[in-house]
């Protein structure tokens, strides 16, 4: 699984609103997401793939699904 390159946090925060995150803050160069109780921050700027990594796996527990399908369905990547 390769995960994209060329990902910046407004993209990313974009895409994680199909599993009903949202942005509720902003700070500087970085953004708060919420999803009911879970929190998430990421940086705005490029994502170096192992901070986007992080990120997917924080997501992918919260979510309680499997890293590789979040994957899939966030970025279309088999």
């Amino acid at each position: 699984m390769k995960l994209p390159r060329d990902l910046d946090g407004e993209k990313l925060a974009k895409l994680l609103g199909r599993f009903g995150y949202r942005v509720v803050r902003q700070t500087g160069s970085h953004m708060r997401l919420a999803k009911g109780e879970y929190r998430l921050t990421i940086p705005r700027h490029r994502l170096k793939v192992g901070t986007l990594n992080s990120i997917l796996n924080e997501v992918a527990q919260q979510t309680g699904m499997e890293k590789m399908e979040l994957v899939k369905r966030l970025f279309g990547v088999e």
